[in-house]
């Protein structure tokens, strides 16, 4: 994908396509996480293949574990969990959920492994899982400082235990907890004290993903469970990726046309299924059969207000939507969005403005008002959301220039191509 500048095209009249979307992000780096640490080996059925979940595959194999591709699946075989032939370097990107969920697999493995990415990377919260880590048995240098990089002095088992911890700033904290814990001497009981964990949807994922790999796993409110116990293999089928949904269903409501995503399914955790609703509140009329999710535009788009906490990665789409509707939005709940690929809240707001448009930053969210929208270059900040919500701009504003549209790259690679096909373009 080039790394140029790339110029949004405009819809030339109502958009009328099929979208087919590839597996899931969080789906794929949780199946790859629990075929790693399970006894026989696992089939991940079509996942994502993106930046971020390539580095989390590359991790795994830099650990021992056996990641191979056979036609659109990975076969996973765990690996004899042998002490590392020398100390390991580990590079997660920008991915949340690598850099979240690979620590404690890490104090599982007999060595040294380092663990780094992005500059940016080294600037979201990490200090609770470090924290929590060691509470549970874990030695891990990090100079003090409480984010990347970091080394885990693993050992080849964790006892594990009780540990209270702070996820306020991201549901992957308790979620990278709960993933190894299986493989704990004595499991793990999670304790979040704190205000409220966003994206609880994700949450339920790593909750049902473990369940289904043959976990025993109890929740109640803020305290989660989790018993030692083996972890089966067998097949993990990955569903489509309903975040990545969020532009192209957008797109029907921008152009009074209609989009389907084929394969959507009927019960999932996956937060995007939220998008049902919060694109009906904006004017859209969304109906759900046998040929996917459709959303058909009704020619106007309303502004929403809504509270996001759960679905804090719909917001850069939902606020381009806002941006081009005709009335104001208000959208709370996503303070935490401020510690994802950038400040997601600052960046959108001074990228809609600099387009003319009129986002205000709240404490927890953004308030956007209707105003003229022109062409402009809008920065991206190696955030693939930002590159997402530019398009959608684009789809009603001429001259939309966006930044750097590679960094797309991180959950969908071939984002460019899905779109400039929908258009017909």
């Amino acid at each position: 994908m080039p790394t140029q500048n790339w110029s949004a095209p405009m819809a030339s009249g109502p958009v009328d396509a099929t979208v087919a979307l590839p597996g899931s992000k969080s789906m794929t780096n949780r199946a790859l996480i629990l075929a790693a640490l399970a006894d026989e080996p696992t089939r991940v059925v079509r996942p994502l293949r993106s930046r971020d979940t390539l580095l989390m595959a590359q991790a795994l194999r830099d650990l021992g574990v056996r990641v191979a591709e056979e036609g659109d699946d990975w076969l996973i075989a765990p690996g004899e969990r042998a002490p590392l032939a020398a100390p390991v370097r580990v590079d997660v990107g920008l991915a949340g959920t690598v850099m979240r969920f690979l620590p404690p697999v890490a104090a599982l493995a007999d060595g040294r492994v380092t663990i780094d990415g992005d500059p940016r990377a080294r600037e979201r919260p990490m200090r609770p899982i470090i924290d929590a880590l060691r509470a549970l048995g874990a030695e891990i240098d990090d100079g003090g400082r409480g984010c990347l990089p970091f080394t885990v002095h693993g050992r080849g088992a964790l006892a594990g235990g009780a540990v209270t911890i702070d996820a306020s700033g991201s549901s992957q904290l308790v979620s990278g907890l709960l993933l190894a814990a299986p493989r704990f001497a004595k499991g793990v009981e999670v304790r979040h004290e704190g205000p409220p964990v966003p994206s609880a949807p994700h949450l339920a994922m790593t909750v049902q993903m473990l369940r289904d790999a043959g976990a025993a796993v109890e929740t109640a409110g803020d305290l989660w469970r989790v018993a030692p116990g083996a972890l089966r293999g067998g097949e993990s089928v990955i569903e489509p990726d309903l975040s990545n949904a969020a532009q192209f269903l957008g797109a029907a409501l921008v152009t009074g046309g209609r989009v389907t995503v084929p394969g959507w399914p009927a019960d999932t955790t996956q937060p995007g299924d939220a998008l049902r609703g919060l694109l009906a509140a904006m004017g859209g009329q969304v109906s759900a059969g046998p040929d996917g999710l459709t959303v058909q535009g009704s020619g106007t788009l309303h502004g929403l207000d809504a509270d996001l906490r759960d679905v804090g990665e719909l917001t850069p789409v939902i606020a381009a939507l806002a941006a081009l509707a005709g009335s104001p939005s208000r959208l709370t709940g996503i303070a935490h969005l401020r510690g994802h690929e950038t400040d997601r809240l600052a960046a959108l707001a001074r990228e809609i403005n600099a387009l003319g448009g009129d986002a205000r930053e709240l404490p927890d969210g953004l308030e956007i008002r209707p105003r003229p929208l022109h062409g402009g270059l809008f920065h991206t900040y190696d955030d693939h959301r930002m590159v997402m919500a530019a398009a959608v701009l684009g789809l009603a504003v001429e001259g939309v220039e966006v930044e750097n549209v590679a960094t797309v790259g991180k959950t969908l690679p071939d984002f460019t191509d899905l779109w400039t096909r929908m258009l017909g373009v």
